[in-house]
Order: C-alpha cells, then sequence, then structure tokens
C-alpha cells in the first residue's frame, strides 16, 4: 500500500509537472488534454505488459511444477522409490525450486544404476564366455531396482569365485597333466589336448564339460602311467627272480640299475629286452635254474610250515629230466606258494613269531636248571630270568590271538588251517606236553643220580672236593694227626661221619677192612662206650635217605645189597679212633 500511494503521489506530481510545462510551452488546451490521455494510454499499456509478463511467469512456474513433479513420480516409480511429497506452505518458486532439485538428485541417481547395470553385465559377458555360462537374467533398458542390482553383484561374486577354483583346478591338473605326459614320453594329440598343453592359460575356457574332460584325460594318463609302472615293477621283479637264478655278477646288474627306478617308455623297452635276453640265458642253464627255484620252493614250504606229505604231493620236484616243461610247473608252484604265503602272512608271521619265542624259552628254561649259571657276575642272570619270565606269560597270548585269526581264517575258507600237516592248537599243545614231559624226566634223572651218588658216598666216601674259602659255622677244629698202618690222617673224631653222612667228607686213605670183618666188628668211641652223635645223624641221614628214594626200590636194594655199609663205616671209624 505504501509503494501503491507512493506511485501514485508521483502520478500526480508528474502530471503535475506536465501541465506546468505545456503551459510555459503554450500548447493549446485540446492538445494538452490529448497529451494528458497520451500519458494515461502509455502507463496503463506499461501496467498491463508488466501483469501479462508476471502472469506468463506464474502460468511457466505452474507448468514446470507440474512437469517436474510428473516426471518425479515416474522416477520414483522406475527406482522403486516412495512418491515425492510437497512441503506444506512452500511458495511456488519454493515449490518449483524443490521439484526442480529433487528431480535432478533422481536422474543422477538413475544414471548411476544404470551404469553400474552396464558394468555388471560387461563383467557378466566376460565371466560367461570364460566358463559358458547362461548370463544373468535382468532387463538392461529399466532400471533395476536395488535389491535387484544386489542380487546381481552377489550372482557376480560368486561366479567370479568360482572362476577362480576353476582356473586353481585347471592349473593343477594341467601341472600333473604335464608330469604324466612327460613320463609317458607321450605329444598331445587332439585339439582339446593342444588347448590343455597351450602357455596362455587365461585363454582355456573354464566350463564344467572342460574341466570334466580334463579330469578324464588325467584319469587316463595316470591310469597309463600306473600302469607302465606294474608293467616295470613285474619287469624288475622278473628280472631280480632271474638274476638270482642266474647268478648274475653284481657288475651286469648295475649297468641296468637306470632302468631300475624310473617307469618311462623307454626304461620298459630296456626291460623288455633285459627279460628276453634272461629269459635266453635261462633255457641256456635250464638245471641250474630250476635247482634255484627248488631251493626257492624249499624255503616257502618252511615259511608255509608244509608237512612231509605236502611237500611230497609236488612230484616234479623229484623229477631229473630239466626240460622246459618241468621248468614251466616249477615256476607255476613257485607262484602258488607266494600266493598262499602272502595271503596268510599275518598268520605264518605270528607262527614264526611264536616258534621264535618258544626256542628263546626253553633255551632260558634249560639255563635256569643249569647250576653253573650261578657262577655269572655279570647281571645277565636277573635279566634272563626277568626274560623267562614275561615269555611265559607272552606265549599264551600270543597263543590265544592266533588262535582267533585261525577261527576266523577256517569259517571264511572252510577248511582246517595246517601247520606242519596238523592243527596248530594240537601242535602247540604237543610241543608244551613234549616240554613238561622232558621237565619231569630230567627232575627224576637227577633224584635218581642224586640217590646213587649217596649210596656210593656212603659206601666209599666222598671224593675230594675244593675247599671253600670260608669255613662253615660250627666246623669243628681239626685234631691231631695219628697215624695208621703208617700213613697220617686227621683223627677229629666227629668230622669223617658227619662229613660223609652229610655229603662233604673227604676220600679216606684207610684201607676198608673186608664185608665180613666189618659185620662183626662193633662201634666204639675214642675213649668212652657212649655212642657218638655222629651215629644219631648218620641215622637220620640213612632214614631220610630211604624216604627220599623213589618208590622205595633204593631202600629195598639197600636192605638187600648194602647192609653192611653202616657198620663198615663205623667198623673203620673205631680202627682209625683206636
Amino acid at each position: 500500500e505504501v509503494h501503491a500511494a507512493e506511485s501514485v503521489a508521483y502520478l500526480n506530481r508528474a502530471l503535475v509537472r506536465l501541465q506546468d510545462i505545456w503551459e510555459e510551452i503554450g500548447i493549446p488546451e485540446e492538445q494538452r488534454l490529448q497529451r494528458t490521455n497520451d500519458v494515461h494510454k502509455h502507463i496503463k499499456g506499461l501496467l498491463d505488459l508488466m501483469i501479462a509478463e508476471e502472469e506468463e511467469l506464474k502460468k511457466r512456474l505452474v507448468k514446470g511444477i507440474q512437469s517436474y513433479l510428473k516426471e518425479l513420480n515416474n522416477l520414483c516409480s522406475e527406482l522403486q522409490l516412495p512418491p515425492f511429497e510437497e512441503e506444506d506452505g512452500c511458495t511456488m518458486l519454493q515449490m518449483e525450486k524443490n521439484s526442480r532439485t529433487r528431480l535432478e538428485m533422481m536422474k543422477e541417481h538413475k544414471k548411476q544404476r544404470m551404469e553400474e547395470l552396464k558394468g555388471l553385465i560387461s563383467k557378466d559377458r566376460e565371466l560367461c564366455d570364460i566358463m559358458c555360462t547362461t548370463p544373468f537374467c535382468i532387463d538392461q533398458e529399466s532400471v533395476p531396482p536395488l535389491q535387484q542390482l544386489e542380487a546381481y553383484r552377489a550372482y557376480l561374486d560368486n561366479l567370479t569365485k568360482e572362476k577362480e577354483c576353476r582356473h586353481d583346478e585347471f592349473v593343477s591338473i594341467k601341472k600333473e597333466i604335464i608330469v604324466c605326459m612327460d613320463d609317458l614320453e607321450r605329444h598331445p594329440e587332439t585339439s582339446f589336448e593342444m588347448d590343455v598343453m597351450c602357455e596362455d592359460e587365461e585363454g582355456f575356457c573354464l566350463s564344467n564339460d572342460n574341466i570334466a574332460a580334463l579330469k578324464l584325460l588325467l584319469s587316463q594318463l595316470q591310469e597309463c602311467k600306473a600302469e607302465n609302472e606294474l608293467r616295470c615293477s613285474a619287469l624288475r621283479t622278473k628280472i631280480q627272480e632271474l638274476w638270482e637264478r642266474l647268478q648274475i655278477p653284481q657288475e651286469q646288474r648295475e649297468a641296468l640299475s637306470e632302468h631300475m627306478v624310473m617307469s618311462k617308455k623307454r626304461n620298459i623297452e630296456a626291460l623288455q629286452a633285459e627279460v628276453q635276453h634272461l629269459e635266453v640265458l635261462k633255457m641256456q642253464s635250464m638245471k641250474s635254474v630250476i635247482e634255484a627255484i627248488r631251493a626257492e620252493i624249499a624255503l616257502f614250504w618252511e615259511r608255509c610250515f608244509y608237512s612231509q606229505e605236502q611237500q611230497q604231493a609236488f612230484q616234479p620236484h623229484h623229477d631229473d629230466d630239466f626240460t622246459e616243461e618241468l621248468l614251466n610247473l616249477h615256476e607255476a608252484e613257485v607262484r602258488t606258494l607266494k600266493k598262499y604265503y602272502e595271503d596268510h602272512r599275518e598268520l605264518f608271521e605270528g607262527i614264526t613269531k611264536w616258534q621264535a619265542n618258544w626256542t628263546l624259552y626253553l633255551e632260558l628254561d634249560k639255563k635256569a636248571n643249569d647250576p653253573s649259571r650261578f657262577n655269572n657276575r655279570g647281571g645277565n642272570l636277573l635279566k634272563e630270568e626277568k626274560q623267562r619270565t614275561d615269555l611265559q606269560k607272552s606265549l599264551p597270548k600270543l597263543e590265544k590271538s592266533l588262535k582267533a585269526q585261525i577261527d576266523v581264517w577256517e569259517q571264511e575258507h572252510g577248511k582246517e588251517f595246517l601247520v606242519n600237516g596238523q592243527k596248530f592248537l594240537e601242535y602247540v599243545q604237543q610241543q608244551w606236553d613234549h616240554h613238561h614231559t622232558e621237565k619231569e624226566k630230567e627232575k627224576l634223572e637227577r633224584q635218581l643220580k642224586k640217590t646213587k651218588q649217596t649210596q656210593e658216598d656212603m659206601l666209599y666216601g666222598t671224593a675230594m672236593r675244593t675247599p671253600s674259602k670260608r669255613r662253615i659255622a660250627g666246623t669243628p677244629t681239626p685234631g691231631k694227626v695219628r697215624k695208621l698202618n703208617g700213613t697220617s690222617t686227621i683223627s677229629t673224631p666227629t668230622s669223617f661221619l658227619s662229613s660223609g653222612l652229610g655229603g662233604t667228607m673227604c676220600q679216606s686213605s684207610i684201607q676198608k677192612p673186608p664185608l665180613s670183618a666189618s659185620k662183626g666188628l662193633g662201634l666204639r668211641t675214642p675213649g668212652h662206650g657212649k655212642t657218638p652223635r655222629a651215629l644219631d645223624r648218620n641215622k637220620e641221614n640213612i632214614s631220610h635217605l630211604n624216604r627220599n628214594t623213589p618208590s622205595g626200590t633204593l631202600r629195598s636194594q639197600d636192605t638187600q645189597d648194602h647192609t653192611f655199609t653202616f657198620n663198615s663205616i663205623a667198623g673203620s671209624y673205631s680202627e682209625f679212633a683206636v
């Protein structure tokens, strides 16, 4: 309103000023009225023009706002974003500015999405070309939503990882293929093999079919390599056997050392040539070869615990007509024995272990009964005893384990497992029974020998033994030396009887009286008529001797044949004491 009042006041002043100027100039009244109307028209036209321009501006703003809002709604729909909402209380200009700014942002967002989509599509095509896969299903013209772009990125990330895995697998398999081809001395033949062996690893198509074909090629090469190795192994085994049978010198063997390790084509050819050469030599020295095979057969008979009947069943073993047919029969028998031994190796090794332990146990048990072992001061006595005790415990456990294995074997094969023509457990029980019988026999022999020695000592006195360094407690001090029939001897009253009846007396130099004389002599003591204590001990020893005599045979024999023994000794002592 102030601007309007000022404009009206200015217009009035302007008209007054114009009137004054016109009067001074002397313009007539009619012209002054006309000029006043022109001023009004000019002012009105100018105001109308200004109003029209502002109206046009308003129309443009309204139209722009409507256009922006429409385009914004379309973009929000394409981008799957919430629709644009106008702010309340905004002027037309502010609304137009906000709409225009929001539209520019939405267009930039759309542009970014489309550029990202374009990049993902390009990467997808590249991976599809390398891996021969189907492209990701997505509309390339429309703006993708954020969820779809995220899924596209995740798909390409997984595809990239798969491509890296396939590439690593391809590189690894390629290296193995190169090694196999080098070992087989083989060159690429097919186009696929050439693509595999090409130096450009990135140009190889990493499709599932190609990876599968790659693995198949590697497996085929490995099979060929394994066949060559088995073939070489068989040739080497054959060569070793022929070397041993033909007794080839070591110098000639070393000439083939290079081919005894590698399994390449040239190695196979060299081994085949050597086998052919040795076969010719084998035919030329048929007798020595068959004898060598017979020695090998005998070795396997021993390992397999063949009985004499089983050995005799192979009749060609005794044939002296050394022909190629006989050689073939022996070689077939060796192969059969080898297979039989390998099939039952665990059992045979267990039985061999039992036999070794059994032999060691018998040796240790024999040493345990040897009195000379007590002279050993090196500590072996304790070790041997501990070892013998351990074997006593381990042998039954081993027998139990072997019995379980044999039971399983017999159930699987439906026949008995024989060792030296009889069941293993029967063989074991036979060994134990024989051992116990031998021990009882040795014990009885020792008892008989001891009894016999005691009898001889009582008749003739004990033989001189090496005196011990230490005097036994209670041993009487030697007495004076007396002469009897010109012979000096120790005159200890009790030494002769106690040593003679106790097993430690020395052979006396006194002439024993004849049996008839000894019967009539009475027992006398050196100074008194009492019975000496030695006589009591003698009686005890005699009674003990009779008790220890097996089956009472020795006691009856003493009663019948040696009733004079005690009287003879006592008579000799009485003569000696006088």
